[in-house]
């Protein structure tokens, strides 16, 4: 995993003051360094210019970035951040057209598939992925971005120049770029955060290549264009044969992401998804004479203060303690103290340059900082529950029939602290409603198909396109942030493409949620654990966190400078934090509750100072 940035222009000649634009991709990858300590390049053209700072995984001497290649008197260049995993089979497939390789490393076949193939490359590569290749022969300047948009690629056009960069913060390295934001800004953060529209950088004039396309930048201007599309075709097989596909694939995902120079752990919590990949991980290392590494993560209070509810009836850490003898690996119990969360949220928000999911985002900022000390790649069961159909507005019958966003329907929480007058002039229940219509109205149909089966596609379309992504974003940031590289297995296109169109029924048979994945999988895990009731990503309960957030929230809300004046009515916030319930009704997905919000609104804080934004 690495950072890319860069820039391009059809009306300036770079190479006139190469001292100052070189200048210029130096301080765009070092504002992204953190992705990756061990290499860096730059390369400059008369109309672009690449950078990248890079995380070796594989060939780790012969990778460095940008990789050029020279054909016919015409550079082609490509910065890269990503892991291919079918790049031995594509890789023999150009040879066969008469190519050679210098390294062993994923970037040169991307670059080599590129110049035989031109875009279809995409089409070809099964990873994670964002990359930009400078085409010399047809001066333009290609980006592509991976089908679930695990790899993040951002850009804004500035007059006539293109800037690109993995993260926001490196388009703001760029001179000609300034942070700015407007009303459509905090309609995204308040209506649609942690979320975010695809596409939407939130910043004005940010945007992000969507998940699953490409676009090109020539004379012309840009052109984006999707290259993976999910079609809706009726499902055939039946449940046994289903059943043994989802093995199948899942099997062969984990077995291409063990792939690497350098040694592999995984996330292990204790619940059903983690403890597949983990148990999958150890069944491809069998024989090698390798220990899986795997971690584990909770909160040091909890011991005391957790305590069952719809969203977590309990917690994970017996699940571990009884999941370890059944699997051959070196284990690491991992903790976080409830009083350094608060100070974690700011480095949460330096991470994701937005306000983010809280405390969730900054207690997987600290556990990554963690795992980094003694790995660089790690396995996570990340989206599982978006494919599969693990969560309760698949099934509860409120949430399935919500009005928006089943996981954000309800708007009050995130209004109950604004000024009146801010409050109206966003609506974000009528923004949120109408980011969600515009989304199901792109989503493939399938013809002739009955009404629940018809809205059980839309819930899996939403979150597909709106809650994975979410997910997948606070995952990259935050291992990102610290040099880890975390790979998804269940995020696999081939498997999400087969799940699209697997009716619900074969899901949840017998009304188990998730069963499908479970039947996929008997014999590979205790049955204790491959049939326990899902329960998500640990957080805190202690009291003590909360009060924390309060002092704080209050010595913002105190402080004459802080931008959040513009935005929160500080009696409203005055009052609700003076109710010992708050909202314990979670307000995003399913933990982000009462504290969560405070944490939220202190992290908008963080945001706007850092970046000197107003309303």
């Amino acid at each position: 995993m690495c950072g890319i940035s860069g820039f391009c222009s059809f009306h300036h000649n770079y190479l006139d003051q190469r001292e100052a634009h070189l200048h210029t991709l130096v301080s765009m990858r070092t504002s992204i360094a953190h992705r990756g300590h061990d290499q860096t390049g730059e390369t400059l053209y008369a109309h672009a210019g690449l950078s990248h700072t890079r995380l070796s995984i594989r060939d780790l001497a012969m990778g460095r970035q940008p990789m050029v290649q020279d054909r016919g008197g015409a550079p082609f260049a490509i910065v890269y951040n990503g892991e291919i995993y079918n790049a031995d089979e594509l890789k023999t497939e150009l040879r066969a057209m008469g190519s050679t390789f210098e390294t062993t490393c994923d970037t040169e076949v991307i670059l080599e598939g590129y110049i035989r193939w031109g875009e279809a490359v995409a089409e070809r590569l099964n990873g994670i992925f964002a990359f930009a290749i400078w085409d010399g022969a047809r001066e333009r300047l290609m980006l592509c971005r991976d089908r679930s948009g695990i790899k993040p690629l951002f850009y804004a056009i500035q007059g006539d120049e293109l800037i690109f960069g993995s993260e926001i913060k490196a388009l703001f390295a760029h001179p000609a770029m300034t942070p700015e934001i407007d009303l459509e800004s905090l309609r995204e953060v308040l209506a649609i955060g942690p979320a975010r529209t695809d596409g939407c950088g939130v910043f004005c004039g940010v945007h992000e290549i969507r998940m699953g396309c490409l676009a090109f930048y020539d004379r012309d201007g840009l052109r984006e264009h999707p290259y993976f599309t999910l079609e809706s075709r009726p499902h055939e097989d039946s449940y046994e044969k289903t059943v043994e596909r989802v093995g199948d694939l899942l099997r062969d995902a984990v077995r291409r992401q063990m792939v690497s120079d350098v040694p592999v752990c995984s996330f292990l919590s204790g619940g059903l998804d983690s403890s597949v990949i983990t148990a999958l991980a150890c069944e491809s290392l069998r024989g090698t004479g390798t220990t899986l590494g795997t971690f584990s993560f909770d909160f040091s209070g909890n011991d005391e203060y957790f305590a069952a509810n719809a969203f977590q009836p309990e917690r994970d850490r017996p699940y571990v303690d009884e999941l370890l003898p059944h699997l051959s690996v070196r284990h690491t119990y991992l903790t976080c103290q409830e009083r350094t969360l608060p100070g974690l949220l700011d480095d949460a928000v330096t991470a994701k340059d937005l306000p983010g999911m809280a405390d969730v985002d900054a207690s997987l900022l600290h556990f990554c900082r963690l795992v980094k000390q003694e790995n660089k790649v790690a396995l996570t069961g990340e989206c599982a529950d978006e494919i599969f159909g693990g969560y309760p507005w698949f099934y509860r019958a409120d949430l399935l029939q919500a009005d928006g966003f089943p996981w954000a329907s309800d708007m009050t929480p995130r209004t109950m602290l604004l000024n009146d007058e801010l409050s109206r002039a966003l609506d974000l229940g009528g923004y949120s409603r109408r980011r969600c219509a515009e989304s199901l109205a792109a989503m493939p149909r399938l013809p002739g198909e009955d009404a629940r089966r018809s809205r059980q596609r839309e819930i899996s379309w939403l979150n597909l396109n709106w809650f994975m992504p979410t997910l997948l974003t606070r995952m990259d940031r935050a291992s990102m942030y610290t040099g880890l590289e975390a790979r998804v297995p269940f995020a696999d296109h081939r498997i999400i493409e087969y799940l699209w169109n697997v009716p619900f029924d074969m899901k949840m048979r017998g009304g188990v949620e998730k069963s499908l994945l479970r039947d996929a999988m008997r014999g590979l895990l205790p049955d204790h654990i491959l049939w326990r009731k899902k329960s998500p990503y640990p957080k805190t309960y202690d009291p003590a966190y909360t009060a924390l957030l309060r002092e704080r929230l209050t010595a913002i809300l105190a402080d004459a400078s802080s931008p959040l004046h513009a935005i929160v009515d500080r009696e409203k916030a005055r009052r609700f934090m003076q109710s010992p319930a708050q909202t314990s009704r979670p307000w995003f997905g399913q933990l982000m509750a009462g504290p969560q919000l405070l944490a939220y609104f202190i992290q908008i804080d963080t945001w706007m100072r850092h970046y000197h934004l107003s309303v």
